[in-house]
C-alpha cells in the first residue's frame, strides 16, 4: 500500500530493522500511515497520529514525567500532529510546551511505538492514538515549569520507572529499552 509519507514511512522500516520483535505493529502503523491523507489530523475520527518525547537529563539517568490532567496518570509529555507529518519535532514541541525545559534536542530516529486507544470525551469519540516516540535530552537546566495539561511533573530514575508496577505498560517497556541501549 503506498503512503503518501515516505518519510515517515521509512522511519518505520528502520524501527522495524531495530526491533524485528515489534513487526506486527510497526505494520499496523504502515497500514494506518497509508490509509488516508489526513492521519495526521485531529480530525480524522478513526485515530490520528502523536509524537511523544521519552525525555531524558543530560546524563540520561532519570526521565521527565507528567502526571496527565485529564488522564489522571503519569506519562511521558507528548501530543497531537495537527497536520505536522515530522513527528520527531511534533514530540520536541510538545515537550517544550507541556515542560518548559529550555535546551531540548531530539536524539536519533523512532525510539518507541505505541497504539492506544483514547476514551471518548464530550463531542470527541472514541479513537486510536498512533504514538511515535522519539528520545528528547535535557541540557544542563532541567528546570520544568507545570503547564495545564499536568498536574506536576517529575524527574524520575529510569531504572526506578522500568519496575514500577503502577505505571503505565508503556512507560515501563521505554525505560527497559533505554536501560539496554545505555549498559
Amino acid at each position: 500500500m503506498p503512503s503518501h509519507f515516505p518519510q515517515l514511512g521509512a522511519a518505520l522500516d528502520d524501527y522495524r530493522t531495530r526491533h524485528p520483535g515489534e513487526d506486527e505493529l510497526v505494520a499496523a502503523f504502515r497500514v494506518f500511515l497509508a490509509s488516508h491523507a489526513a492521519v495526521f489530523e485531529r480530525s480524522h475520527l478513526l485515530g490520528h497520529f502523536t509524537g511523544s518525547a521519552w525525555l531524558v537529563s543530560a546524563d540520561g539517568g532519570r526521565v521527565l514525567l507528567m502526571h496527565h490532567r485529564k488522564l489522571d496518570r503519569w506519562l511521558q509529555p507528548g501530543g497531537h500532529a495537527d497536520g505536522d507529518a515530522e513527528l520527531a519535532r511534533v514530540a520536541l514541541r510538545e515537550a517544550q510546551e507541556e515542560t518548559g525545559v529550555a535546551g531540548l534536542r531530539v536524539e536519533g530516529s523512532i525510539f518507541d511505538l505505541d497504539r492506544h486507544r483514547i476514551p471518548a470525551r464530550g463531542s470527541e469519540p472514541e479513537h486510536w492514538h498512533y504514538d511515535v516516540r522519539y528520545v528528547v535530552r535535557a541540557g544542563a537546566d532541567e528546570c520544568f515549569t507545570i503547564n495545564q495539561e499536568s498536574r506536576a511533573l517529575a524527574w524520575r530514575a529510569v531504572i526506578e520507572v522500568a519496575g514500577d508496577e503502577s505505571l503505565d505498560v508503556s512507560l515501563r517497556r521505554m525505560a527497559r529499552k533505554w536501560l539496554v541501549r545505555h549498559r
